[in-house]
């Protein structure tokens, strides 16, 4: 597997309306896309910070694994995502080294990424997402 950056941070919280102001008034970041994500049940919002995306989660229902993950722990972290050059051919090669995957395939994500989740049991508790750009495929 060819990890090139963090490709971004997830980060729960109950209301993008009341977490963006934190982000942009006191840290002086700029949130610059909220999309929505309906097969995930979640709406995002976007900043930078130097090459590194924050990806804030807000569940749109009740059903959505955000709103699951801030039942259970409160908001906060969700996520680490990784950019890899294949994804396809990043999940073959950690479930070959016995890595449980969520995803056993890529599928659609914010921003336009094809991503994948590793399931934090197989990764010393820290839920794992592998992102690729389709627009830089790989060999």
């Amino acid at each position: 597997m060819n990890i090139s950056h963090i490709e971004h941070l997830g980060i729960a919280v109950k209301s993008l309306e009341q977490a963006i102001p934190y982000y942009e008034q006191i840290l002086g970041l700029k949130c610059y896309a909220i999309e929505e994500v309906a097969d995930q049940k979640v709406k995002t919002a976007f900043f930078k910070a130097g090459q590194t995306k924050i990806e804030l989660l807000e569940p749109t229902g009740p059903e959505s694994t955000i709103a699951k993950f801030i039942e259970k722990r409160g908001e906060g972290i969700h996520h680490i995502a990784f950019a890899v050059d294949n994804l396809q051919k990043s999940l073959d090669e950690v479930a070959e080294k016995g890595v449980q995957l969520i995803d056993k395939a890529p599928r659609g994500g914010a921003e336009g990424l094809e991503i994948a989740f590793l399931h934090p049991k197989s990764t010393i508790g820290v839920l794992t997402e592998l992102c690729q750009d389709p627009k830089n495929n790989a060999e």
